[in-house]
């Protein structure tokens, strides 16, 4: 005897998770159903609010998310090789690359050859992509605040600490992460 379908047509983005957990624990009984809803909220939680930042914030300015992630990396850090920038935008160096040609033909980086190695590409802010940069993150930052209000101070901190441990685990834990 099959135990009856579940009720797909009425699930909506967070209610899937409840169900994805209930079905696979039905079918596979030794999955682990507290990792499984963690790892499901928070990537939901993830791309829903990367999602929200890129349509209310980034792509009005023209820019897709990993454009900001580049332009924001380069902001604070100051000119960078193109290596060292997908580095610490945790983008592959193509499509660091590939990235630049639309950020560079909008007038918002430049691009050298470096002077320490000269196989290397260097990569800056033009004064048109500074004052882009802190014009857009002062939206950006408004919308971090609407997206955290819902948590408490401490309860901010407290998650803050939370996510700290899972990202600092991955060394400890043979996880990968990009390079």
């Amino acid at each position: 005897m099959s135990e009856p379908a579940d009720d797909v047509d009425n699930l909506d983005f967070l209610s899937f998770v409840d169900f994805a957990v209930r079905k696979t624990t039905r079918v596979m009984p030794e999955v682990d159903p507290q990792s499984m809803r963690l790892v499901l909220e928070l990537t939901r939680v993830a791309s829903a609010l990367v999602y929200d930042l890129e349509s209310t914030v980034h792509r009005p300015q023209g820019w897709s998310w990993p454009g900001f992630r580049v332009l924001f990396m380069l902001w604070l850090s100051g000119p960078s090789d193109a290596k060292r920038v997908a580095q610490l935008s945790g983008m592959s160096r193509a499509a660091v690359s590939a990235l630049v040609n639309t950020l560079e033909r909008d007038g918002l980086v430049t691009r050298r050859r470096s002077e320490r190695d000269r196989r290397a590409v260097e990569l800056s802010l033009t004064q048109a992509g500074v004052d882009a940069i802190t014009s857009t993150y002062a939206a950006h930052n408004k919308r971090e605040r609407t997206w955290t209000s819902v948590l408490t101070k401490p309860e901010q901190t407290i998650l803050i600490g939370l996510l700290e441990k899972l990202a600092t685990a991955a060394d400890d834990l043979d996880i990968h992460t990009r390079d």
